[in-house]
């Protein structure tokens, strides 16, 4: 076969091709863990909640970390990503101490409180820098580190507007939590953790990954001749 017989024989790719961005579900799935990750992430704050309820502080920290680390260790089994597993560890693992040394059951969320607290204000002061922290998101986890979005105003005001819309909701979801803390209501505040969770950052990252590519599928003016 001949080199141009050869080079005829392979499929021609374009840019279209390499530069394919993911589904709207394929990003969601990646970002969320999936619903596999999406329940695992649940169990050990669902298991204090309950053991909390029926039972003692003590045993329900002890068993909240016990399946966390069951969760990580089967998921390192089954050589799959552990990286959401690792994030819930972590987190439960400070929290759990928390609670251990005080002997409250509320200090268990008090590091999704500051986390959360953190986050929201961060994104707020990105925003009001022009330097919004949902673009650059964006570019290390969709965009493969590159970061063209900067030389588009159209796309940097996008990205300023989802990170303003992020932090509003972070701020208003921490402080219903900080309300509760700060209340002593312990009970509520676990379940306000659980219905507080999911549900929001679901919404925005759909809103994220909606707009976002509304946005860049947008046709472009034609470039002046000459140009």
């Amino acid at each position: 076969m001949t080199t141009g017989q050869h080079r005829a024989a392979q499929p021609e790719t374009g840019p279209q091709d390499e530069e394919r961005l993911p589904t709207i579900a394929e990003q969601m799935a990646d970002q969320l863990g999936g619903w596999r990750g999406l329940v695992e992430s649940s169990i050990p704050v669902v298991v204090f909640v309950v053991a909390n309820i029926i039972g003692e502080l003590r045993p329900a920290v002890i068993a909240s970390v016990a399946v966390a680390l069951l969760i990580a260790g089967l998921r390192l089994a089954q050589r799959r990503p552990i990286r959401h597993a690792v994030n819930g560890l972590f987190g439960v693992a400070i929290g759990a101490a928390m609670a251990w040394r005080s002997g409250e059951e509320r200090d268990f969320y008090l590091p999704g409180i500051l986390y959360g607290i953190g986050y929201g204000v961060a994104l707020l002061i990105s925003a009001a820098i022009r330097q919004p922290l949902v673009g650059w998101i964006w570019s290390v986890l969709v965009a493969k580190g590159r970061s063209e979005w900067r030389n588009d105003p159209k796309l940097v005001r996008t990205f300023t507007q989802l990170t303003v819309l992020w932090g509003v909701v972070w701020m208003a979801k921490v402080g219903v939590q900080a309300g509760l803390y700060l209340a002593h209501q312990d009970t509520a505040l676990g379940v306000a953790r659980l219905v507080l969770g999911f549900p929001p950052y679901a919404l925005l990252l759909l809103i994220t990954v909606w707009t976002v590519r509304r946005v860049t599928r947008e046709p472009q003016p034609a470039p002046l001749p000459g140009a």
